[in-house]
């Protein structure tokens, strides 16, 4: 076991339990507070006390009887902090088998005994996975430094006509309905062995309110999937009274997100009511029937200006934690791609239009409803843009953003072209979506945005295109070369793709795109190779004019496309949209003269 490291085992008894038999989240937050700050210590030699909780994700939940194991490592260590990693799984005491309950990263702050000067000692690498943890706290830390900075700008981007948007929602329930209050009293036992609050104890309180805000709106049970963030603002001690706050901030589809305030006071201030904010969380949930399945929750709405502000905050954090699962996803490619040749070509071409339409019926996608320049770079990465779909059968989106605008380039005076786009949120991938209308029939479309060599006339990022292999007169093999986007060598990919008109009224016409190998186009030094498990087009006719749908699906080798512009750092969707819809509104227009 490494230097900074501690295990902790612990055996679920009743009195750990919810009402479903299972380990509550708010015991379990205790146990992880605990076993992180003692690793912390170990690792600095001091007190040390916690300063966030954030990213955690709860994969499964522990009964009565079973074992839990907790491991706590120190990632990183900075100057005066470091962050700890801690990972608990579900043992069967009966097997070997285990579960991953939930990973989590806390971040301590050292406190030496005589406020001495504090220069934490760095953390020796044992293995190579030491080592991946410790370039990938750096990221997590830029995150985290720059959180407020980014939220507060996406707030402010996606707050246009804010009072109007959430005015419109039809059945939205009122967040002022979800408001919970709750008042503790710090004693002894509930404080640690610096004579604080223990950090765990009040994270568990704020998960107990965030329980009974979430469920006023769902209800049912509902239950933790993931926490955004726990922030501490400073101290408390034994004595001091603790005034919880929570309400629900705003919702997305099958998932609610609760923030919780805590303020304190001591006997002289209770009395003065001047309160001391220590703690801010962000607690994510889902509610479950009695079928165990998922429930799509009602919508909110606030009218309020401090509820405006918490509605749009959190799908700022939305986004955020969609940036933060790309950035830190590893940067090892896991799409194997299969080498083409005769034999297998027909299976491949098959389940390169299979696996497009599948994804884009997939249920589930939800809008980012700030701006959409966080698919400039994925679009460009293959110079396709999405436009719209609006097929009944794939519309399994729920609206919750706010319509932005491309101009028309046939006129001064460019009327509204809605964009919009989508996430969908799985287990082992993270997948977008971008959805356009464009003033161009979709047959016409369709044979300009399948022959990507025409894409180099409007996306800024294409480089080169050129056709490897007619395989069938529907389906082609591609070169692609594009500019550098991280300062380093340029990228390049070889893609099939699988163009498709509809059989019968209805249907859309299809342009699926996956990564191949060819023994005849190895990769070479001169870029790096990226490759696409699932990506491509989806068009509609509707009249004159199209919905266009374009998706893809997140792998290591479109993420550097897609993670700088999640965060809010990009500006140039538009630019590139207003490029694509330029280009084929405009071909348009020069056939017509003909």
């Amino acid at each position: 076991m490494a230097a900074a490291q501690v295990h902790m085992c612990q055996t679920i008894f009743p009195a750990h339990t919810n009402y479903r038999g299972e380990l509550g989240a708010g015991q379990l937050l205790k146990w992880i507070d605990t076993t992180a700050c003692l690793a912390a210590e170990k690792h600095a030699g001091m007190p040390c006390v916690t300063a966030s909780v954030d990213d955690i994700q709860f994969e499964e939940t522990a009964r009565v009887g079973q074992i839990i194991s907790i491991n706590a490592k120190v990632n990183r260590a900075f100057t005066t902090s470091m962050e700890v990693g801690v990972k608990v799984t579900l043992q069967d005491h009966l097997t070997t088998f285990q579960k991953l309950i939930c990973v989590a990263f806390s971040t301590y702050v050292a406190k030496p005994v005589h406020n001495g000067k504090v220069d934490l000692k760095p953390v020796e690498f044992v293995t190579a996975q030491d080592f991946l943890e410790h370039t990938l706290a750096a990221e997590r830390r830029k995150i985290r430094l720059d959180h407020e900075r980014v939220c507060k700008n996406l707030v402010e981007e996606c707050g246009m006509n804010s009072e109007q948007f959430c005015n419109q929602e039809e059945g939205a329930i009122s967040t002022d309905l979800t408001h919970v209050q709750s008042t503790e009293l710090v004693l002894p036992p509930h404080a640690n062995h610096q004579g604080n609050t223990f950090g765990g104890q009040i994270m568990a309180w704020m998960e107990t309110v965030a329980v009974i805000s979430a469920s006023r709106l769902c209800r049912l049970h509902p239950t933790l999937k993931s926490v955004d963030m726990f922030k501490f603002r400073g101290p408390s001690t034994v004595g001091d009274r603790l005034v919880f706050n929570a309400i629900v901030n705003n919702t997305f589809q099958k998932s609610i997100e609760v923030g919780v305030r805590v303020e304190a006071f001591n006997c002289e201030e209770w009395a003065k009511g001047q309160a001391r904010h220590i703690n801010s969380a962000f607690l994510i949930f889902n509610a479950v029937n009695e079928h165990g399945e998922l429930i799509t929750v009602p919508r909110v709405k606030s009218i309020t200006k401090d509820g405006l502000r918490r509605y749009h905050g959190a799908i700022a954090r939305k986004k955020i934690r969609l940036a933060r699962k790309y950035i830190l996803l590893k940067q090892e490619d896991n799409c194997t791609v299969d080498f083409w040749d005769r034999g297998n070509q027909a299976d491949k071409i098959k389940s390169n239009v299979t696996a497009l339409t599948v994804l884009a019926a997939k249920p589930g996608w939800e809008m980012i409803s700030t701006s959409l320049d966080c698919l400039y770079s994925l679009c460009s990465s293959l110079k396709l843009n999405g436009h719209s779909n609006l097929n009944p059968s794939l519309r399994k989106a729920k609206w919750i953003g706010v319509d932005r605008h491309i101009p028309n380039p046939a006129s001064s005076h460019w009327p509204a072209k809605k964009i919009k786009m989508f996430t969908l949120e799985e287990t082992d991938a993270l997948s977008v979506k971008v959805e356009m209308q464009v003033r161009i029939s979709s047959e016409l479309a369709f044979s300009l945005l399948s022959d990507f060599r025409h894409h180099v006339q409007w996306a800024k990022h294409y480089s080169t295109c050129k056709v490897i292999q007619n395989v069938t007169g529907e389906d082609k093999i591609y070169h692609i070369t594009s500019i550098s986007i991280n300062g380093n060598k340029p990228d390049d990919f070889l893609i099939l793709v699988s163009q498709r008109k509809p059989c019968k009224t209805g249907d859309p016409y299809i342009i699926a795109v996956r990564s191949v190998a060819l023994t005849s186009v190895p990769p070479s030094e001169n870029y790096c190779r990226r490759e696409i498990q699932c990506a491509g087009f989806l068009i509609y006719p509707d009249g004159n004019s199209s919905f266009v749908s374009y998706c893809i699906q997140g792998t290591p080798g479109v993420m550097p496309y897609v993670a700088a512009t999640l965060d809010g750092s990009s500006k140039s969707i538009e630019d590139t949209a207003s490029g694509c819809i330029r280009f084929l509104e405009l071909q348009s227009s020069t056939m017509d003269c003909i």
